[in-house]
């Protein structure tokens, strides 16, 4: 029961904030935000938001200050929709998803590049012995 009010509170907060950054903050240093995901502690007194950002490093930290900046005002408004007696208070998180996609890929291009090789190497070889190296039995001549 608490787990699925968690993960109502969580999915609502999340769709709320999304508005909200959709609609833009009067701060420049915020770049494309995307909220990926968000935790509710079990007392439902903290969110955790996962949010990614499209761009350069430089606008990923302008980003992470943006946000930082406008923790308040936003836990305010979420606080206002959700109509919860305690809004929980937000911490925003980077999510590494756009790296760790971005080393699977890299892997698996380092991977498909060494199957390749190997096929290589395969096509073109020859048998060490004989082309069927299992023991057949011997026919022995009918010498009776």
């Amino acid at each position: 029961m608490a787990g699925e009010r968690q993960a109502r509170l969580a999915d609502r907060i999340r769709v709320l904030i999304a508005e909200r950054l959709e609609k833009g903050l009067r701060d420049p240093r915020l770049g494309f935000v995307t909220i990926t995901d968000v935790k509710v502690t079990r007392d439902l007194q903290h969110a955790s938001v996962f949010y990614t950002v499209l761009g350069t490093p430089e606008e990923r930290e302008g980003t992470a200050a943006a946000l930082k900046a406008a923790t308040g005002m936003l836990r305010s408004e979420v606080g206002k929709q959700l109509g919860v007696r305690l809004t929980p208070s937000l911490e925003f998180i980077p999510d590494a998803i756009p790296e760790n996609a971005d080393h699977i890929a890299a892997l698996l291009r380092e991977a498909a590049e060494r199957d390749a090789a190997v096929a290589g190497l395969a096509s073109s070889a020859t048998y060490a012995g004989d082309a069927d190296p299992y023991v057949k039995p011997r026919e022995d001549d009918d010498e009776d």
